[in-house]
């Protein structure tokens, strides 16, 4: 294992139905701490995918007339159409239905066999279909599912059971010593007294009869594993192992916490794999303050966003409104605001601005540094903020640092009204176009992460054969690199304001 390497993995998504906004947050959290650690000269793998088998797939597939695995292909091309166009990075798509995920998910199954922690026994418990998990009578809600909102249903069967309850002191410990890194500080506590209340051993396959789409138990083609041995083992079937695992991130929603921070961590002591280093979990998203759902018209699609504003405008509203790890709300009018006065006005004007300044005033070529105005040691400053919110894995506050550095950028312009200038102090207008252009640059290679596509529009202002790929930060971040005389490019516009409803 390289001590350079960073591997990030998002949940997978379940394929009963298409993709909503929620997938695409996730992916888009991902990708920004893909970008990030490249940037930063990380070997980086992320990985993204989706989950293909179980009940669900085979009761949708019927309902359509479709074998499980048509519906599964449809739905699967969904996602990784998503990810494409809202520029996921990911270096690989996983598929649960795919060979080498399938053949993995059986020698997983045997390592906890051959540890002795698989044993079969009858089970009786409240199931809803649409988590695909039991639940206990006390988690019900007016004895409903409370994500579903449906009735949950009683069965009785006899299945193979892992030991968890044998690694839960041990899962304990590792959360408690920060060891097994779960954030935000809410999840952790809610993991830690969800095992001082008690962990059970669990279900861990059913019969073919009763889920008819899955992967067979090895040596007992009468059972079909169940969603842990099957969809979790996902982070570690396809990877390179030896270069990548452990895991530096799995990226997960607040509905599956105690699956990935109990149940997967459990199997991995009991395989012998060394545990991820951080499960770190985003909350949900509301659309204009109510939970999302089709009957009330209200789910947020994400390709019509795609469509109606370019990628970069949805990355940079999900990623800079929706607090990183907490709940947050999709408003279509807030992301009309958000996208005129933040990225039309704080950054695409000010960009366009400033390059027709200075081609205006000299030519187009990068004039005299003169004073900085205190501009070296502001960007330095945010650099610090930035690096230390990335740590942290608050993307909202990286963007919204940034935001502010955009925001002193333009005020500079105002303050110092370089169109004054050019008739009255020629020598100070050159001090403060570069600055400005030099504050344009630094905003530029900061956005890589949240709006990579327009970052580089920007940088290629100044570097014409710039690309993101394969670019690292070291060595370009210092403010004063710019060069007297360089020529540079136009600016075009970089978001186009939307017209304001009358």
């Amino acid at each position: 294992m390289s001590k350079n390497k960073f591997y990030i993995s998002t949940s997978i998504a379940y394929v009963n139905a298409g993709p909503h906004v929620g997938y695409a947050m996730e992916i888009l959290q991902a990708d920004a701490l893909a970008r990030y650690n490249r940037l930063e000269g990380k070997d980086v793998f992320y990985m993204t995918g989706t989950d293909e088998h179980g009940l669900k797939i085979a009761q949708v597939a019927e309902e359509r007339g479709v074998w499980p695995q048509e519906l599964a292909n449809e739905n699967s091309a969904l996602f990784r159409d998503l990810a494409e166009k809202m520029g996921a990075s990911n270096d690989y798509f996983v598929r649960t239905t795919e060979d080498k995920h399938v053949e993995f998910a059986k020698q997983m199954w045997q390592k906890l066999v051959d540890a002795g922690d698989i044993y079969k026994s009858h089970y009786e418990g409240l199931y809803c279909i649409g988590c695909e998990r039991y639940y206990l009578e006390k988690e019900l809600v007016d004895g409903n599912c409370p994500i579903h909102k449906k009735p949950v249903v009683k069965v009785k069967e006899e299945n193979y059971f892992f030991r968890l309850s044998k690694y839960a002191e041990e899962i304990k410990a590792k959360i408690k010593s920060g060891e097994l890194r779960v954030i935000p500080e809410s999840r952790k506590n809610e993991i830690l007294n969800l095992i001082e209340e008690g962990v059970n051993d669990v279900s861990f396959s059913r019969p073919r009869e009763s889920v008819k789409w899955g992967i067979e138990v090895p040596g007992d083609d009468s059972q079909l594993m169940y969603v842990w041995c099957d969809a979790l083992t996902n982070y570690i079937s396809v990877i390179d192992r030896e270069k990548f695992w452990p895991a530096d991130i799995h990226l997960i929603g607040k509905d599956i916490v105690r699956f990935h921070a109990v149940y997967w961590i459990g199997m991995l002591m009991s395989a012998g794999f060394e545990l991820p280093k951080t499960i770190m979990v985003h909350g949900f998203i509301t659309s204009e303050g109510e939970k999302m759902s089709k009957s009330l018209g209200n789910v947020k699609d994400p390709f019509e966003y795609l469509g109606k504003y370019g990628r970069d405008a949805l990355r940079y509203f999900l990623l800079r409104e929706i607090p990183t790890l907490g709940d947050g709300d999709f408003s279509a009018e807030r992301f009309d605001i958000i996208y005129n006065e933040e990225l039309a006005n704080t950054f695409g004007n000010l960009v366009s601005r400033v390059v027709a300044m200075n081609k205006k005033y000299f030519g187009g070529a990068v004039p005299a540094r003169g004073a900085d105005d205190g501009f070296e040691i502001k960007v330095a400053e945010t650099w610090v903020a930035v690096e230390k919110h990335f740590a942290d894995l608050d993307l909202k506050k990286a963007a919204e640092e940034v935001l502010a550095l955009g925001y002193a950028a333009n005020k500079y312009v105002e303050d110092s009204k370089p169109w004054a200038l050019a008739k009255e102090n020629p020598e100070r207008l050159a001090e403060v176009i570069y600055n400005l252009l030099e504050m344009i640059r630094q905003l530029g290679l900061m956005l890589l992460p949240i709006i990579p596509d327009t970052a580089e529009k920007v940088l290629k202002i100044y570097q014409p054969d710039f690309s993101v790929n394969g670019f690292e930060w070291k060595g370009q971040r210092d403010f004063g690199l710019l060069k007297e005389g360089t020529l540079l490019g136009e600016s075009g516009i970089l978001f186009p304001k939307l017209e304001q409803p009358k």
